[in-house]
């Protein structure tokens, strides 16, 4: 998967902005084969106010799709309108998209902690303890 980001500065008119931005969005949504679509607003940073304003996040399946989706005439159309904003105002890039299974990171057992001998989960542990001493 790729993406396409649109990432657009602080505006120094907000009003204009947002108006070119809502037309700009309308004009997106036409241009084929997105699989996806994203919009981060700036909220802060750790080092104070956010670099990027807004960024919007436009999925595709593959590069080839991506360019000929931007090729398009509802794609063309979108980008003429994303021009009708100042030059410096944004900034323009694509890149592969990795996803990771699964959700968490595993931590380390404390030095004092002992091994455990068995890998099974912890729940599967219990439920094994529980039918043992029920057989007894």
């Amino acid at each position: 998967m790729i993406k396409f980001m649109v990432m657009f500065r602080q505006p120094e008119n907000a009003e204009r902005f947002e108006n070119t931005y809502q037309d700009f969005l309308a004009l997106v949504e036409r241009i084929p084969d997105i699989r996806r679509r994203q919009v981060v607003h700036g909220t802060g940073s750790p080092g104070g106010a956010p670099m990027y304003y807004r960024i919007l996040e436009i999925y595709f399946d593959s590069q080839d799709i991506m360019e000929e989706s931007l090729k398009s005439d509802a794609g063309q159309e979108a980008g003429a309108e994303l021009y009708r904003l100042p030059k410096d105002s944004f900034e323009l890039l694509y890149g592969d998209v990795y996803e990771e299974d699964g959700g968490s990171t595993p931590t380390a057992e404390p030095a004092d902690a002992p091994a455990e001998s068995s890998a099974e989960p912890a729940e599967e542990a219990q439920a094994g303890a529980v039918k043992a001493s029920s057989a007894d």
